[in-house]
């Protein structure tokens, strides 16, 4: 006898996989008769055709037969077919899971943005009273405690939580890895509010896209689905975070089916909208629908020789982030030789961000105050080396800590401030006309997406609904492409490969 809370359960797990699955069955049956149907009257040969023609039409009828019904139910690589459901069933499953990751990385951003709040104001206190004060050096212990928990909550109960979680979901979707358990989100949740709370150079996408598949992928293990849908779930969970990561829905879906799995398949963009439709509808109803950056009305140069500029801008930007991904490289190689036990490395780099918010509040964290300030042009040239300098340096031993965080905040901020420098060299070589340096910017963001992370089309999408800016498109994908071109010509690896090669090797 089954309890009575089961049975629910129970028909959701058994029942209806076996329902779908008949229907799968009958679809693909009749599907074949109508194929072979349609086969005969537009290609049966009228009476002066000889026997030789008829027989090549019966042969070719009944290779069709053999292989339509692998068309619907595509073979694995293991070359095992799999009972896979229909693709209703799987765009349903999308649509709860969405809703579930909404909910999660909602919540887990609402958290975040409350602690960034509450840690610049006390950065400000500071700041304003003159030399260190008790309140700074506690500022300074709290940051590298906070920093430290978050590494200790890694080390011991989900190792894979460590970092952005980008390339272990890849590595995930490309056998190359095991799934995530699901303990993975509660410390990703936890060890992402206080390591990014903390003040950390970090971004919130990376512990959302991580937690949004983990919990995708362990509702698929729940409703007893095959490898092939648990994966397409998690693909989908995985969108699903990062749409409410950024507020960006068809950045989500985009990016699952562009970075992810790199192929365009109707189950799978089904399930990613579904998830990223759903994510979005919860996540909006947690923290409203407005843009992450607020940009005044855009006024684009209208000769076209000037437009070439935002080609220079993703030139510059190319370069700049081929030196930000091999930084990242870099630094994680030497945190494994310096020596300094993991467990200190993750006290000294929060000391060093309590440190930063204690003299500038607004340039720890993941940047989102840089990249704002750079498209109001509120940034001097003066200040823009140093500054760029300092967060290519600081985000890059942020994530040498092993703490949950992730990279695409702190890489548009850097993208950002290339464009800001972009439109200061366009300005010198047109000093006739006045140029708006808001443009500039949001291609130097969409720039540096597609030349760290070689996904144009998930980063022009992400930047125009981060910024609102859908009258950019033309400037978008010329940056993009160019930037593209750079990093190519340069054989530069894509960061997020990078990063997923360096993790398998470290297991082996």
């Amino acid at each position: 006898m089954y309890p009575a809370w089961s049975v629910p359960g129970r028909f959701i797990r058994h029942w209806l996989p076996d329902f779908w699955k008949k229907q799968s069955e009958w679809h693909d049956r009749h599907l074949t008769i109508d194929w072979k149907n349609n086969f005969i009257l537009n290609r049966v040969p009228d009476r002066a055709a000889d026997q030789h023609s008829v027989g090549q039409i019966h042969q070719q009828e009944k290779k069709c037969e053999i292989m339509l019904p692998h068309l619907s139910n595509p073979v694995p690589q293991s070359g095992k077919p799999e009972n896979v459901c229909s693709l209703v069933f799987l765009s349903a499953a999308s649509v709860v899971i969405g809703a579930s990751a909404g909910m999660i990385c909602g919540t887990f951003r609402l958290l975040l943005e409350w602690l960034e709040a509450v840690r610049t104001d006390m950065g400000v206190d500071v700041s304003l009273q003159h030399g260190f004060s008790c309140e700074g050096v506690l500022l300074i212990i709290g940051s590298g405690t906070a920093a430290w928990l978050a590494s200790g909550l890694v080390r011991h109960f989900a190792p894979l939580a460590a970092g952005s979680g980008i390339p272990h979901v890849e590595a995930v979707l490309l056998s190359a890895s095991p799934p995530a358990p699901w303990r993975v989100v509660p410390v990703k949740f936890v060890g992402g509010l206080l390591a990014i709370g903390s003040g950390l150079a970090l971004g919130r996408e990376g512990p959302s896209v991580q937690m949004g598949a983990t919990a995708a992928h362990t509702f698929g293990r729940l409703l007893c689905l095959e490898k092939t849908d648990c994966l397409a779930l998690l693909a989908a969970g995985a969108g699903a975070g990062l749409a409410t990561a950024f507020n960006a829905p068809a950045a989500g879906a985009v990016f699952v089916l562009e970075e992810l799995v790199g192929r365009f398949e109707i189950r799978m963009v089904c399930a990613a909208l579904g998830a990223s439709i759903s994510a979005i509808l919860v996540s909006r109803g947690m923290l409203g629908s407005q843009t992450v950056f607020m940009v005044a009305p855009l006024i684009l140069p209208e000769s076209l020789a000037k437009q070439l500029f935002f080609v220079m801008t993703g030139l510059m930007t190319g370069l700049v982030a081929v030196g930000y991904n091999r930084t990242i490289m870099t630094a994680l190689r030497l945190a494994g030789k310096l020596p300094v036990s993991i467990s200190a490395r993750p006290v000294l780099v929060g000391g060093l961000a309590g440190l930063v918010v204690c003299l500038a509040p607004h340039l720890a964290g993941g940047g989102e105050w840089i990249t704002q300030t750079a498209i109001n042009n509120g940034i001097g040239l003066q200040q823009l080396p140093a500054l760029f300098a300092f967060r290519l340096i600081f985000g890059a031993l942020s994530y040498a800590a092993a703490t949950p965080g992730g990279l695409f905040a702190p890489m548009l901020a850097l993208g950002a401030l290339s464009g800001l420098a972009s439109s200061v060299v366009a300005q010198a070589l047109s000093p006739d006309t006045p140029l708006a340096t808001a443009p500039f910017v949001i291609v130097g963001m969409a720039s540096m997406f597609a030349g760290s992370v070689r996904a144009p089309l998930t980063g022009i999408i992400l930047v125009m609904e981060m910024t609102g800016s859908s009258e950019l498109i033309m400037p978008l994908l010329s940056g993009s492409f160019a930037a593209m071109v750079v990093a190519g010509a340069l054989g530069d690896m894509p960061i997020y490969a990078a990063l997923r090669l360096r993790a398998q090797s470290h297991t082996r």
